[in-house]
């Protein structure tokens, strides 16, 4: 498959998939994720792979999440013809999880919304001094109902998940570390070389062995993609309403989203 939103390379045994985006913060359209899908199969299910690394391009941003640009204003839905939503995000879940190796994130600048999501799904995360994580959903009419929410609150505790979706902070890598979203900050010009060493960890280990302890990890939470499913059905109905489509005119207009008018 020819990438056009990715770079994928390989070397000593470690593959590295770079959303290649950086014009809108390494943000994903629905070809991204088709990418990302197809990219973390190949480098799952490659025998000489022993780890993979999910990162973005440039120094600004991991990934913002979904491309505003590409969100289609009559129905709510992404521009695209694979998903529910019209973006398989819920296959690039899948993806990361579902891979026999395990998917180490390399943060970079802002992992927000979407991209916080993914950072999160990941086996392992990495992140530089300088990287800013946080939700996004309420702020813009949106949310991801399944692992965005119900395994971020396995990661983090349910107080402090409930804290990042319902007020849609932005937290330091710092505080990321210290509530358990990543596993290790380093300075932003040690990162490569950080991520370098812990992978070259990772391809000397017996891979059988670390695929079936990921398997065994999933299996506590796998639940969690059976409610993501449901929930997808009902974010595609709530993209058609009103209310969600407040957040990105008020994100396009530049000023604040007045959801108060749609409570019940």
């Amino acid at each position: 498959m020819e990438y056009q939103d990715l770079i994928y390379e390989k070397r000593d045994h470690v593959a590295t998939i770079t959303l290649n985006r950086p014009e809108v913060y390494n943000a994903f359209r629905g070809r991204t994720c088709a990418e990302l899908v197809q990219a973390l199969a190949r480098a799952g299910y490659d025998k000489d792979v022993g780890a993979i690394v999910l990162t973005g391009a440039g120094d600004k941003a991991f990934c913002t999440g979904g491309d505003q640009s590409a969100h289609a204003a009559a129905d709510g839905r992404y521009e695209g013809d694979r998903g529910i939503i019209g973006m398989p995000i819920d296959e690039v879940h899948s993806a990361i999880r579902d891979v026999p190796k395990p998917v180490v994130a390399k943060v970079r600048g802002y992992a927000i919304g979407g991209g916080n999501v993914i950072a999160t799904i990941c086996d392992l995360t990495l992140a530089a001094d300088t990287a800013i994580f946080g939700q996004v959903g309420p702020r813009m009419g949106s949310v991801d109902p399944g692992f965005g929410t119900a395994y971020l609150a396995r990661v983090v505790g349910e107080k402090k998940a409930r804290e990042i979706w319902y007020l849609c902070e932005r937290y330091t890598a710092a505080e990321a570390l210290e509530m358990g979203l990543v596993n290790k900050v380093v300075r932003e010009e040690e990162l490569d070389a950080e991520v370098d060493a812990w992978c070259a960890k990772l391809v000397a280990r017996s891979p059988t062995a670390i695929a079936l302890a990921k398997r065994s990890f999933n299996a506590d939470t796998e639940s969690i993609r059976g409610i993501g499913g449901l929930g997808m059905v009902g974010l595609a109905l709530y993209y058609g309403t009103e209310e969600s489509a407040e957040g990105g005119a008020a994100l396009k207009e530049k000023r604040e989203p007045d959801f108060r008018r749609f409570s019940s």
